[in-house]
């Protein structure tokens, strides 16, 4: 559930934050008075584009951020899925700035995407246009599956898998098909480059090894000079005697008089290691100058190595583990090439094989799909009729379409709100306002099967009124029940039903013009409900009409 929304600096809004109840939450106003930027900023916060001209005062970033509460496992799922964490709450905050945006979910800097598929689980928004979205027979097909989701999904799964194997087979075909003389020059190459790699004999860690001498023997000379040093300073007699002989001699005198102290012992022990590591030092330090003087013809082998492996590695891979990858892939398209025919015989086989799979999962998904359009529809139709479609007839139509990963149904919504007359295709024969409340049903039917705990209704009473207004606002009380339902509306209809009432104004400070949206009391309502009624001038009629039409909506609810 939407706990709470705070928006600063976002288009009209300068800084206001809104506690959203559970229920039916309404927000009202005037128009022009930024009841839709409400709406814009949840969506920007969602991860929809948003323009970098909603910054109000161009010195601050827009900032949007949504406070949930978590009520399902699935998105505590998610979150841990993305390495965020969460307890019961969920806050998810976005940055607009000159520059660019920044999201969050709890803190986390994420992306776009991330954050639109843990909306997903949250909360749904209809839009003021989306109902025109019922236009497309796509859409059509996307209601049926998301109402049938839990038996359909895993089929079309099944087909989404079997259509991918299928289309890589008519696609390796399709490659297969060359003429003669490609093949034979693509056996050729594949000869060259097999022999080539092939040639070059190579040994899993060689490279590490080879840069390893090439560096030190590119470094000889720098190393010579300097350990040479190094012995002069350790070894080497200074004057009558040397760092060795210095310390041989110490040794001899502490242990003189550690026999007097036994505190002294474990200096004398100390000093001894000293001796002896120094001697092996000096020894292994003189080994290592003697055995490590500079062979040109060495060098040059392997610089020569290192370059033809370089060289490999620019054509087959970064590694050697690549370039043997590389070879095992030439091999297979090669033995593919030299036996084309057989090749060729196989994947028709798999292609025959995919193809008869694909047959056998669309099937079972269309039969899936009719079973459940059936139920669907009567539910439709009877959401419908709670909506003031007194005559309806309500039906989904298929029709087999080019296969694709997501079958071959093509599924049409037919109505017919008038007595006698046939079904149609629903894009040719509703209005707006008839495709809103048609929205409107079929929304409130998924939100009966789904578990996304907020729905946002942008102005859904678009061009109804009267008794069909009446029969939406009982329609959106209802789903209120069991989610919660935050509506922008122009109908006192509607607003009459709310659980939670806030206005939306729009005021002038100074020379700027700025909204802001406040929550009303019972009083508050009624004088709301009355300036909708009767416009700017409120009357004792027009309160009286707001008070009853209150009083009647709470009839409604009890009786819900």
């Amino acid at each position: 559930m939407l706990i709470d929304l705070h928006v600063k600096n976002f288009a009209l809004i300068d800084n206001c934050e809104i506690e959203f109840s559970q229920g039916l939450n309404i927000l009202t106003g005037e128009t022009g008075a930024g009841k839709s930027i409400i709406i814009d900023s949840v969506n920007a916060a969602l991860g929809a584009r948003a323009s970098k001209d909603v910054i109000r005062n161009e010195t601050d970033p827009a900032t949007i951020e949504l406070l949930f509460s978590i009520e399902d496992d699935s998105v505590r799922d998610l979150l841990k899925g993305m390495d965020i964490p969460c307890d019961d709450e969920i806050i998810i905050s976005r940055k607009i700035g000159k520059q660019g945006s920044v999201s969050k979910i709890n803190g986390e800097t994420v992306t776009a995407a991330q954050v639109k598929r843990v909306a997903e689980h949250l909360i749904d928004i209809h839009g003021q246009h989306e109902h025109q979205s019922l236009l497309s027979s796509g859409k059509h097909l996307e209601i049926l599956d998301k109402y049938g989701e839990s038996e359909i999904a895993p089929v079309r799964k099944k087909v989404g898998d079997a259509y991918r194997e299928y289309t890589q087979c008519r696609k390796a075909l399709e490659e297969c098909a060359m003429d003669p003389e490609q093949r034979k020059r693509e056996i050729s190459f594949l000869e060259y480059e097999i022999k080539e790699i092939e040639d070059a004999k190579l040994r899993e860690g060689e490279d590490e090894s080879l840069e390893a001498d090439y560096k030190r023997l590119s470094n000889l000379e720098k190393i010579t000079e300097t350990l040479g040093e190094v012995y002069v300073l350790t070894a080497l007699a200074r004057g009558e005697r040397s760092a060795l002989d210095s310390i041989g001699e110490a040794f001899r005198r502490m242990e003189s008089v550690a026999r007097y102290d036994e505190k002294l012992e474990s200096l004398l022990e100390n000093l001894g290691t000293i001796e002896s590591l120094t001697s092996d030092f000096n020894r292994e330090l003189s080994a290592y100058i003697s055995d490590n003087e500079f062979d040109e013809g060495v060098f040059n082998d392997l610089t020569a190595r290192l370059d033809l492996i370089n060289n490999l590695k620019s054509k087959f891979g970064k590694t050697i583990q690549d370039i043997g990858k590389s070879l095992e892939e030439r091999k297979s398209r090669l033995e593919e090439l030299t036996h084309i025919e057989d090749h060729i015989k196989e994947l028709e086989e798999k292609k025959a094989e995919a193809e008869k799979v694909l047959d056998r999962e669309c099937l079972k998904l269309s039969k899936i799909r009719k079973e459940k359009a059936l139920v669907l529809s009567n539910a439709i139709k009877e959401a419908l009729s709670d909506l003031n479609f007194l005559q309806v007839e309500f039906e989904i139509s298929f029709r087999e379409a080019p296969v694709s990963a997501k079958g071959r149904d093509e599924v049409v919504f037919m109505i017919s709100t008038n007595p006698g007359e046939p079904v149609k295709e629903l894009s040719g024969v509703a209005s707006g306002g008839e495709l809103s409340r048609i929205m409107l049903a079929i929304k409130t039917i998924l939100a009966g099967s789904d578990e996304i705990p907020t729905l946002i209704f942008d102005e859904i009473d678009a061009g109804i009124s009267g008794r069909t207004a009446q029969k939406v606002s009982e329609k959106l009380s209802l789903v209120g029940r069991n989610h919660q339902v935050i509506c922008i509306t122009h109908l006192p209809q509607i607003a009459s039903m709310a659980d939670a009432h806030y206005l939306i104004e729009k005021h002038v400070e100074g020379s700027s013009t700025i909204s802001e949206i406040n929550l009303l009391d019972e009083e508050g309502s009624i004088k709301e409900l009355a300036r909708m009624l009767g416009g700017a001038e409120i009357t004792e009629t027009t309160l009286a009409n707001a008070k009853e039409m209150k009083e009647m909506a709470h009839l409604v609810l009890t009786e819900q």
